[in-house]
């Protein structure tokens, strides 16, 4: 008797035990979390800018106060005065420094002249000006830009930021991309301007 009893009490027990546990499972997939969805969303896709022709390199002669006057070299394109003195064997003691713009961007058949201490301009017959007055359009500042008829610095900066996202122009006409440039500006740059 006292067994039966023992055994309906572990069954009780187990049946207890049973549904506690069964119970408990049913409150775990209840309650448990949505799970996690994680979604990749890739940046979009960014412009390569077409491919730019490479500028020939330039051709200078160099004069004057240097350690090789009467050189003519060979540099690359948008090099600076400082570059072609340096090709020329750099300057002499007595360059007159105050009278070079070393930082000065350089062109296709630029003559650089360095004045020695004391020499006077009227002295030296330079058979071409460096730089000249014409604008050269693909590499000139906005200061550059700005010494244009009708091109104020907003306009020239808009200049080079075109240039920069299209590449160089190519003729006067070109210029008419650029906002703010029509017809009539064209008309008076007409000759200040170069391409090159």
């Amino acid at each position: 008797m006292q067994t039966t009893e023992s055994l309906r009490v572990y069954f009780v027990a187990f049946t207890v035990m049973a549904v506690v546990i069964v119970v408990g499972l049913a409150i775990l997939i209840v309650t448990r979390p949505e799970p996690v969805e994680i979604t990749i969303i890739p940046p979009e896709p960014t412009l390569t800018p077409e491919p730019t022709a490479t500028p020939s390199p330039i051709l200078v002669y160099i004069t004057g106060a240097v350690q090789n006057p009467q050189t003519t070299v060979e540099l690359p394109a948008g090099s600076r005065v400082q570059d072609a003195l340096d090709a020329a064997g750099g300057m002499t003691d007595d360059a007159d420094m105050d009278r070079v713009n070393v930082v000065g961007i350089i062109r296709n058949g630029d003559h650089i002249h360095v004045y020695g201490m004391g020499e006077d301009e009227a002295d030296v017959a330079l058979p071409t000006r460096s730089g000249g007055e014409v604008v050269f359009v693909n590499t000139a500042t906005i200061e550059e830009l700005d010494t244009l008829p009708g091109i104020g610095p907003a306009i020239a900066q808009r200049i080079i930021d075109f240039r920069e996202q299209n590449g160089p122009f190519t003729n006067l006409e070109s210029l008419m991309q650029v906002s703010g440039i029509g017809e009539s500006l064209i008309g008076q740059l007409d000759g200040l301007v170069s391409f090159e």
